[in-house]
């Protein structure tokens, strides 16, 4: 060993000096966590093509009952059942009603209730949540208390006491829906909230003075978005399916309006003559429930901080 290190020269080394300039150059852009979030939704091609579907859909549902040429509630009792057509795309019901009109009209139905609803559930469930987690305690006891009885509820039960004072219609489905569907998501938020309050960054705030109100909305909140926004996505067709059962078992939507849900019911009793009656609407309930899971997937992957590069 002592000869190897004897036989060792400075000539025998060669210096390979620094490039400053190069060293400081970084090798991928510094991005957000919201930024690599959208980049990773990006590259999910099923969920970026489920998007796009969804807004093609919302448009249809706008527009199209003005541009296409036939209302739908115009009643043609010469050509009823009739099956599709270059002129009634889709064809018609019982009453000579065009289904392709009135696809688009019940799917404003469907879709508002969806949203509606979805947007109902995020403000409460978040609220309800966050207060019970922060606050802790016996107001957190009390609170899930009451939680765990409105769970207990049935919200067939709910929806049958709303249509008893208010009739049947979409206000009272919407109200009975919403009474009983912000539950999951508050406690999501609980939980997340009470993990995250005893966190080293929540606690440094806590020491150097800071607000309760600002804790809650710089630190808490944000850091519960991604959980809110995904399990609002996956509550949306929830409620387009609750309101396709109800309405399908006659509880729901009531003539003259439509929805998907009252326009299977409808097809239902047609179906082994007129199967078209049934198929459409049921299609429209399906690929849509489908689309709006398959871009909740992608969201909770893109959400994911497990998964970030």
């Amino acid at each position: 060993m002592t000869d190897l290190n004897n036989s060792m020269t400075e000539e025998m080394f060669q210096g390979l000096g620094v490039d400053e300039q190069s060293s400081e150059t970084l090798v991928r852009p510094s991005i957000s966590y919201w930024q690599d979030a959208v980049r990773r939704l990006k590259k999910n091609k099923i969920a970026m093509l489920s998007l796009f579907f969804l807004i093609f859909m919302i448009l249809m549902c706008i527009f199209a009952p003005y541009i296409y040429p036939h209302p739908y509630n115009e009643q043609n009792i010469a050509i009823t059942n009739q099956g599709p057509t270059a002129e009634h795309i889709f064809g018609l019901d019982d009453l000579g009603r065009d289904i392709f009109a009135r696809i688009w009209v019940g799917g404003r139905v469907s879709l508002t209730i969806g949203i509606v609803g979805a947007l109902v559930s995020l403000v409460a469930g978040t609220l309800y949540g966050g207060i019970s987690g922060f606050c802790g305690g016996i107001v957190d006891d009390v609170m899930m208390r009451i939680l765990e009885i409105i769970v207990g509820i049935p919200y067939m039960v709910v929806v049958i006491i709303v249509s008893v004072f208010l009739g049947k219609g979409m206000t009272s489905l919407m109200i009975a829906l919403c009474m009983t569907s912000w539950t999951g998501l508050a406690r999501l938020v609980r939980g997340e909230i009470i993990e995250l309050k005893e966190s080293e960054y929540v606690m440094a705030a806590r020491v150097l003075g800071t607000p309760s109100f600002r804790i809650i909305t710089k630190h808490l909140i944000p850091n519960t978005l991604s959980i809110i926004i995904i399990n609002t996505t996956f509550s949306i067709p929830s409620f387009i399916f609750s309101e396709a059962f109800l309405s399908f078992l006659g509880m729901g939507i009531q003539p003259p309006l439509t929805s998907w849900g009252a326009m299977a019911a409808l097809g239902q009793q047609q179906m082994t003559y007129y199967p078209h009656e049934l198929i459409f609407p049921a299609l429209a309930i399906s690929v849509t429930m489908l689309a709006f899971n398959l871009l909740g997937d992608g969201l909770r992957d893109a959400f994911d901080p497990k998964l970030r590069q």
